[in-house]
């Protein structure tokens, strides 16, 4: 694995998603309740930034163009009208660094 430095925990408040540029991927990370999740930032229907989404306590996210929804822990679409997943990346919190693994 090949951990990479996203944001700062403090960067992303709790049930809000955060833009992060990590090399060339733009990504949007997630804080639900204290668990962070990383996934690609652009929704799979509408080319619309999923870190303006609106995060759901269910770990999810709602796109806010057309209201899709994506699960945070596997990317599985759970609203129409998207129907391709988005990709998620495996996360990890060192000293208040999140940190993904983009081959993961």
């Amino acid at each position: 694995m090949a951990w990479t430095k996203a944001c700062a925990t403090e960067d992303v408040p709790v049930d809000e998603g955060h833009r992060a540029v990590v090399g060339d991927k733009v990504l949007a990370v997630f804080n639900v309740d204290g668990e962070f999740f990383a996934t690609d930032d652009v929704c799979t229907h509408g080319e619309s930034s999923l870190s303006e989404g609106y995060v759901e306590p269910d770990c999810s996210v709602e796109c806010v163009a057309h209201m899709a929804r994506f699960s945070l822990k596997t990317g599985e679409v759970l609203a129409p009208p998207a129907t391709i997943p988005i990709t998620v990346y495996p996360v990890r919190v060192d000293d208040g660094i999140v940190m993904v693994d983009l081959d993961g």
